[in-house]
């Protein structure tokens, strides 16, 4: 039997229990255990981590502890440079594109709204969302341990809120996409991208009403869906205000307000 002990810093201490929170965590087991099993053992899938310490040096997950070794344990720097330190994945995705799984349609409506890409069915299996993720190098979004713990997943987020507004801020402020704003850039129902288009080009797809009091028309390029600025344009523009103002609220140390 191997006796090692593990410590967790900053967020990633909300996905222990309570006792094991900000503290040593003695991990005893058999045989050669990387370091990537043991700390998911624990309930902590490799997505959320940027940094492994042994004693002081910085390991991969391959990593086998032995005796009394001591492993400290650091989520994702996504927007900070650790190159110099040995990186438990590649490169960070700096365009940040993502896959949501299928308890998330709300979630990739909001980011959508604000201009990110993000690919979401309600159908897709674990198998195809690791698939896409890796094939396709998307941040994949999930509120599910275990599919971020499949060794095909190399750049994921965990959401641990239910509410989608409290996710999306928290998808911003882990990849630091605050000032990447580009709302009315892609089609909140499918996710392509929107371009101006005429009226006499899009007259057969509008209601008499719409027909008659706007102008200005942009389309799905994917789906089709003709965009205009009518009651919901307002309703997109409040929360956009919204996600802009909590951001600021956010960096500013106030409150925010869900």
């Amino acid at each position: 039997m191997t006796t090692a002990f593990f410590r967790f810093y900053a967020e990633l201490n909300n996905l222990l229990p309570v006792k094991q929170r900000f503290r040593d965590i003695r991990q005893v087991f058999q045989g050669s255990q990387t370091v990537k099993h043991l700390i998911e053992s624990l309930g902590i899938p490799h997505t959320e981590i940027d940094l492994i310490l042994v004693n002081g040096n910085s390991v991969d997950f391959s990593f086998v502890p032995k005796e009394g070794d001591h492993v400290s344990v650091y989520p994702v720097f996504e927007s900070f440079d650790i190159s110099t330190l040995n990186l438990l994945r590649p490169t960070p995705l700096r365009d940040s594109r993502f896959v949501l799984d299928g308890h998330l349609g709300r979630l990739a409506a909001y980011l959508r709204m604000l201009g990110f890409d993000s690919l979401y069915h309600n159908d897709f299996s674990d198998e195809e969302l690791a698939q896409i993720s890796d094939n396709e190098k998307r941040i994949l979004l999930t509120r599910d341990r275990g599919l971020l713990k499949r060794s095909q997943v190399t750049h994921g987020f965990l959401l641990t809120t239910r509410i989608p507004r409290q996710q999306l801020l928290a998808v911003i402020d882990r990849f630091d996409l605050a000032s990447s704003f580009k709302p009315f850039r892609r089609c909140i129902a499918c996710n392509g991208l929107l371009k101006n288009i005429s009226k006499v080009a899009v007259i057969d797809l509008l209601e008499p009403r719409t027909k008659q009091y706007f102008e200005k028309f942009r389309q799905c390029s994917n789906c089709r869906k003709v965009y205009w600025k009518g009651s919901h344009y307002e309703r997109m523009l409040d929360f956009i205000t919204w996600a802009q103002e909590a951001c600021n609220d956010k960096s500013d140390g106030s409150p925010q307000h869900l």
